[in-house]
Order: structure tokens, then C-alpha cells, then sequence
């Protein structure tokens, strides 16, 4: 059940209602947005009394049964888009936000000559693994805590916030201690103990879409963040796996519209996996944009031929800055900034 609080309650009024949820044997889940506080209520409705009673409360606007089994994702729950913060960046305001840096951080130069780069071009956030997840064992697996060290001095000198991935629920502390948003990459995206401990962690979470997933499995995979109290997710489309092999994957633009009618939660194209080729990311973030993503995640490399991992994929330096000119139209025609 949804259940729509009225304008300008005080706090006493919403922790009745909170209280009121709880004795009815649910637990409220509460979404706070621009203009109104909505709280989702999940519980075994066969089992527990009906929630409608909460509508004589007077502090109540609606109370609405949810159909979707992605109930605190839904657009029923939260019909307004809703957005994530990290650092001082707004994702799913009118700005498009640009996320962009190295697969792998590789060294303080590579890293720090990467976010001077990419902040100069007009990104807001610094992308960058510290953790890899390899399909080869013998291959470069990232450069753990020392890593996450490096982009966190970027950050400091530079003011860009930082995502990287996680990949073990046991490092979700440390991870979180350096990270201001937690990727789960799409190996992971279904590893269900992974995204809980990413939810508790509070850190915002960005979501990617497993090879093989189907939206609705991503959409589910997304409420277990919100189910454990973290309002803060990101839908990352980074391309399905086809029967095709001209590209590395097959970046499913039509996620876009399908996640904007389904979800309020800000959607995010990763271009890089989702062709694999540096040569196509162009093209595919002018579709993005036009098709209202509400963020780009970019590989941008200082010396992309000498790339630890994912050569192919990473745009130059004046490749992202040519890049990041080239999209002012595109931005301007979908009402962005």
C-alpha cells in the first residue's frame, strides 16, 4: 500500500501515521520528495488489517493499493521522479550529469590527470574501479584499498564525488567509507546478500542491468535497495548480451522510456559496455540524451592503447572533451542543462 502524506505535517503527525503503519503488523518505507512525503507499506495484506483506515487520519491525503510486485520502485509508489545526491551533485534534476574516468585505476597520475581532465570537459563525477571483477583469473583485478586511496585524493583535489564498484559484501564498509556513490556491476546485479549490504551502507547505489536480465528482474533486483531503507537508487543500463558480436554488448536504449514509465528512479547509460568500442560511445550518448537519461557513465583514459583493461572501450582525453562539446545540442533539445 501507498500512503500519500499531506503538505506541511509535523514531524509528531508523520511518526503517527509511522506508528499507526507498524501496529497494522507493516513496515513503512518512507520516500521523501519535492512537494510531498510518500510511505510504502509492505506487509501480507492477507494476513494483517486493511491499511485503508489510515485515511480518516487527518494528516493523510490517500491510501492506494500497489499491483506491481516492484512496489517502492514503482511509479505508484512515487509517481514524481525522484533524485540522488552524492556529494553536491544532483542525478535526476535538470542537469544532465556526466560521470566519467579510467576502467581501472591503475596510479595517482593516471587518476589524478583523468579528473582534472574530465572536471575541465564538464564532468561532475569521477568514475574510476579500484575492485575489477575479471572474467579471467590471470587478468588485472584492480588495485583494492590502495585504489580507492587514489580517487579519493582526486576527489580532494579536484571536488568531483566518486563512484566505484563493490564487489564483496565483506568490503562494504571500507568501500563505503571512500565512495560517495557504490556500483554494482552486472555480475553482481542479482546477487541479492551484495545489494543488501550496499543498502545499508546508505551510500547512494547504482544498479547496472545484468547480461541476461529482464527489466522486470532489474526493477526487483532495485527493490531490495529500497526495501532496506536506502531511497538512493540508480538504474544503469550497460547493454544486454546478444547473438550478436559486432559489439562487445547490445546497448538496450529502449530501457529508457520502459524504466521512465515504470520507475521514479534516475536512470544512467554506461555507452562504454554497453558497445565495448570507443568509436561508437558518441553516437550512443546522443541517443541517451535525447531519450531522457538522466546521466552518462563514461571510460575516459589518458593513454586508452595502454590501458590496463577495457583498451577498446575508453574515449582520450580530447576524444571525452570533443565528446562533451558535441552533446550541448542534444542536451539543450531534451529541456536539460
Amino acid at each position: 500500500m501507498i500512503i500519500v502524506l499531506r503538505k506541511n505535517i509535523s514531524r509528531k503527525e508523520e511518526l503517527e501515521v509511522l506508528r499507526a503503519i507498524k501496529r497494522l503488523g507493516y513496515k513503512p518505507h518512507i520516500m521523501r520528495g519535492v512537494a510531498r512525503t510518500v510511505v510504502g507499506a509492505i506487509g501480507d495484506e492477507r494476513k494483517n488489517q486493511s491499511l485503508e483506515a489510515l485515511s480518516a487520519m487527518p494528516q493523510v491525503e490517500s491510501v492506494t493499493p500497489v499491483q506491481k510486485r516492484h512496489k517502492l520502485v514503482s511509479r505508484e509508489a512515487h509517481p514524481v521522479n525522484s533524485s540522488v545526491r552524492a556529494g553536491n551533485v544532483v542525478i535526476g534534476g535538470r542537469k544532465l550529469i556526466v560521470m566519467a574516468g579510467p576502467c581501472s585505476v591503475e596510479s595517482e597520475k593516471q587518476v589524478l590527470a583523468t579528473a582534472t581532465a574530465v572536471k575541465a570537459a564538464g564532468a561532475s563525477i569521477l568514475r574510476g574501479g579500484a575492485y575489477k571483477p575479471r572474467t579471467s583469473p590471470y587478468e588485472f583485478q584492480g588495485l583494492g584499498e590502495k585504489g580507492l586511496k587514489i580517487l579519493a585524493k582526486a576527489r580532494k583535489e579536484t571536488g568531483l564525488p566518486i563512484i566505484t564498484e563493490l564487489l564483496s559484501e565483506r568490503q562494504a564498509t571500507l568501500v563505503a567509507d571512500y565512495a560517495d556513490i557504490l556500483q554494482i556491476g552486472t555480475r553482481n546485479a542479482q546477487n541479492f546478500q551484495l545489494l543488501i549490504a550496499a543498502a545499508k551502507t546508505g551510500r547512494p547505489v547504482l544498479l547496472k542491468r545484468g547480461l541476461s536480465m529482464r527489466i522486470e528482474e532489474w526493477l526487483l533486483a532495485g527493490e531490495y535497495i529500497l526495501a532496506h531503507d536506502n531511497p538512493n537508487l540508480l538504474f544503469c543500463e550497460r547493454g544486454v548480451r546478444t547473438f550478436d558480436t559486432y559489439t562487445r554488448n547490445t546497448l538496450d536504449l529502449a530501457a529508457i522510456p520502459i524504466l521512465k514509465q515504470e520507475t521514479h528512479c534516475p536512470v544512467v547509460i554506461d555507452p562504454s559496455q554497453g558497445a565495448g568500442r570507443a568509436d561508437l560511445v558518441s553516437g550512443l550518448c546522443k541517443g541517451a540524451v535525447a531519450m531522457g537519461a538522466d546521466a552518462l557513465l563514461i571510460e575516459v583514459h589518458p593513454n586508452p592503447s595502454a590501458a590496463w583493461s577495457d583498451a577498446a572501450q575508453q574515449l582520450s582525453i580530447d576524444g571525452f572533451a570533443r565528446l562533451m562539446t558535441d552533446l550541448q545540442p542534444f542536451i539543450a533539445a531534451a529541456g536539460r542543462e
